[in-house]
């Protein structure tokens, strides 16, 4: 029996229990089937780093909740789940069999995507088989030796003869360590706020390093601004990453017709800003603001006085405020729509 190997430990479903809600209310806001929903809470499906970060909105979560840390209840017996998935296939010859599949494929210098057609598979089917995670039912497997240029029987003789000199041992020891890999227990380096370790940590930074922070939210004329993490957004895509960079949502009707609706303001604490730019301004010097603490800010267009000083401008109504140094304002360097 093949074992789809667990590619994604995760709590989503400890996380959408405790919220009171059915897989299918959560596959059906995600977009997704209830098979492919079932899937990634079983950790064998992948998510897209959009569909992660939709998934943390749909739960109200953080995307480090979701990842499983090393001392949880929980993680002994995901790895347990892990290890018998992985010897199931070894066991049964899927490993094997998968792996010599591969080496005769590329021996006809064909690409997955090729094989899969000839062997009128579709390419998802065809990549679980050479990765040891599929059986190979009786009435495909006249077409996967066509597809390889052979017959069943010397499909069969060549995989056993590539088995027996020791040719598929580096092939196999490759696919597990995809997977091993992709579940590796480890401390994250993008995201000081995880202290301990978690599987999948190097997944978890390649999706948190195009994320920053949502830090501010309209509060009445202003912003709540709370340095947490509690509430993430993708990175545009043409924007550098860049550390201390976070976005805040501004209150539309306060700043007029400056922002469309459900906009999103990222702002870059590294470039100063001057007379001319947008900013976010502060009650207080950014630094001295604790996290998690929330913090009063605004929107405002900077302008100089007749003084040559520089004072914010809101809108809606109009105020100014005198801005008393650098440290209390910060850039805005790109305007998103949601």
């Amino acid at each position: 029996m093949a074992w789809e190997e667990i590619c994604f430990p995760n709590n989503i479903r400890n996380i959408r229990l405790s919220r009171g809600m059915r897989m299918t209310a959560l596959a059906k806001k995600a977009g997704l089937s209830l098979s492919a929903m079932s899937k990634v809470e079983k950790g064998v499906r992948r998510l897209k780093q959009s569909q992660l970060m939709q998934l943390c909105g749909i739960l109200n979560c953080r995307l480090q909740d979701v990842f499983i840390k090393a001392d949880d209840d929980k993680a002994n017996s995901w790895q347990c789940e892990m290890q018998r998935r992985l010897s199931g296939n070894e066991s049964s010859g899927l490993k094997v069999f998968g792996a010599g599949v591969r080496v005769l494929r590329r021996g006809l210098g064909k690409t997955i995507a090729q094989a899969a057609k000839d062997a009128k598979m579709t390419l998802s089917v065809y990549h679980k088989i050479e990765i040891g995670q599929r059986d190979v039912y009786e009435k495909e497997i006249d077409n996967l030796a066509k597809a390889l240029g052979k017959t069943v029987d010397g499909m069969f003789k060549a995989i056993a003869e590539l088995y027996n000199s020791g040719a598929l041992d580096k092939q196999i020891d490759k696919a597990e360590e995809r997977v091993r890999e992709a579940l590796r227990v480890g401390k994250s380096e993008t995201n000081a706020d995880v202290d301990t370790s978690i599987y999948g940590a190097t997944m978890y930074d390649s999706v948190r390093k195009n994320l920053v922070p949502v830090y501010g939210m309209p509060d009445g004329k202003n912003l709540a601004f709370t340095k947490s993490d509690e509430r993430m957004i993708a990175l545009p895509a043409k924007m550098k990453s860049g550390a201390g960079i976070y976005a805040v949502r501004p209150n539309v009707a306060r700043m007029g017709t400056m922002f469309p609706a459900k906009s999103y303001l990222f702002v870059n604490p590294a470039i100063h800003p001057a007379a001319g730019d947008l900013a976010v301004a502060f009650d207080e010097d950014f630094g001295k603001i604790e996290p998690n603490a929330r913090a009063n800010a605004r929107i405002v267009m900077l302008r100089e006085d007749k003084n040559g000083s520089l004072i914010g401008v809101s809108v809606s109504p109009e105020e100014k405020i005198q801005i008393k140094n650098a440290k209390r304002i910060h850039k805005v360097v790109q305007i998103v729509m949601e």
